[in-house]
Order: structure tokens, then sequence, then C-alpha cells
């Protein structure tokens, strides 16, 4: 429905002059014309629908992006070569502050 609607209103036509030629194909209402506020609702979550879409493309860009940068820093390897440098250092980390 909102495909037709869309296309019929780039013709300058209007939803109330539209809303006749409609037939909602399943359900209770089957077979009637839909009102123009469920018309204009449909619009409404149609265009949203392409705003997400838009909105997720652009993060997945984003994230492309950010993989592509060699100069970020990236957390070191600890190797642990004796057992109480293991309980050291999970002294040291235990005691820091959460950066949250």
């Amino acid at each position: 429905m909102p495909h037709t609607v869309l296309r019929r209103r780039a013709n300058d036509e209007s939803v109330e002059q539209i809303q006749p030629d409609l037939i909602i194909p399943t359900g209770k209402r089957k077979g009637q014309a839909p009102s123009v506020a469920s018309i204009y609702r449909a619009l409404a979550e149609h265009k949203k629908q392409e705003a997400y879409t838009e909105v997720i493309e652009a993060a997945h860009a984003d994230f492309a992006n950010l993989q592509d940068i060699d100069d970020i820093p990236r957390p070191r390897r600890v190797r642990i070569r004796r057992p109480d440098e293991e309980a050291d250092l999970r002294q040291r980390l235990q005691s820091r502050p959460h950066p949250n």
C-alpha cells in the first residue's frame, strides 16, 4: 500500500483522492478501503523504516572505516612468567578504579 500511495502522491494526488481506490487484502476488513488515518500511519511507518535502514548503513560504513585505521592503540598481551607475578598483576588490576 505505501508504494502505491507514494507513487500516486508523486503525481500530486491527495491521500483523500487515493483512499477509495485502495483495498485491504487480508484480515477482518478484507475488500474494504482503509481509512485516511490508516494510510497516514502506513506512510509514517514506511518513512521510519527508510530512516532506520539509512542509519544502519551509515553505522556499517563507519565501522568499516574504523577497521582500516592502524594507529588505534590496541591492548598489549601480558606474559606471566612466574606464579607470584600473576598474583601481583591481579592485585594491581583489581586496585584500579573501574573506568565506568
